[in-house]
């Protein structure tokens, strides 16, 4: 997925969810922030970001912040991106072959997931979540508390007992990570949720994207530890 007219500035403050104030060419810029999760560690005080330029005049706002470089990380943090990163991926022939058909936005029970497949043999729905927390190269989800995220999973599970198939699969909007694990510090229930949908056979999927200020793809599958990494290994060791 590509960009278009895209221009750097430098992150000053954070009014609320929607909007952010940023130093654009000498001038502070008020841009709309197209992901509302809190976003604590990555929009700091100074911290490079990186705008797309809309081609209609009539908008409040003439900017979207898409993208904000920590570190030496540059991180993608639209929210509405990891859907057609996926879409697009699938598409190209990646998991489930070329000639599956795809559809966004197709309701089951009292959900509407993001992506429902279709091949001859086979009918899977997908959730996608994008995951923009790291630390220390360790990535989680979520970085908020999201009931609406433990429902989608529950409806994920009940879903199978019709015949679907069904997956998950976290968007990590960077590269050059160690591994996945869910938040429980922040959202226990999300993490508990995870680990049952994962004992009843839901795929659960983690893959980086290639990042650029104007460009994001899906990249390169990464580990899923759904109890936590300690835990896991835990696990293995008492199994051996």
């Amino acid at each position: 997925m590509r960009y278009h007219n895209i221009e750097e500035g430098v992150f000053l403050k954070r009014p609320n969810r929607f909007i952010a104030v940023v130093k654009l060419k000498g001038e502070e810029v008020v841009c709309h922030v197209k992901n509302t999760g809190r976003c604590r560690e990555l929009l700091v005080p100074g911290a490079p970001v990186f705008l797309e330029k809309s081609d209609n005049p009539n908008r409040k706002t003439q900017y979207d912040l898409i993208a904000v470089q920590k570190g030496n990380r540059l991180i993608n943090m639209d929210s509405q991106i990891p859907n057609k990163v996926v879409e697009e991926w699938l598409l190209q022939g990646n998991l489930f072959g070329k000639d599956a058909r795809v559809k966004r936005e197709v309701s089951y029970g009292n959900s509407r997931f993001d992506l429902y497949i279709e091949t001859e043999e086979r009918k899977i729905f997908m959730e996608v979540k994008g995951v923009t927390l790291e630390e220390n190269g360790v990535v989680r989800f979520p970085d908020a508390p999201t009931k609406r995220g433990v429902k989608h999973i529950k409806e994920l599970c009940k879903c199978m007992k019709d015949g679907y198939e069904a997956y998950i699969m976290f968007v990590i909007q960077m590269e050059d990570v160690l591994y996945f694990e869910p938040n429980y510090a922040t959202h226990p229930k999300f993490g508990n949720a995870l680990s049952e949908a994962e004992k009843a056979g839901v795929h659960i999927l983690a893959y980086t994207c290639q990042v650029r200020k104007d460009l994001i793809n899906l990249a390169k599958p990464v580990r899923v530890y759904v109890n936590g990494k300690e835990e896991s290994e835990e696990e293995q060791e008492t199994v051996c």
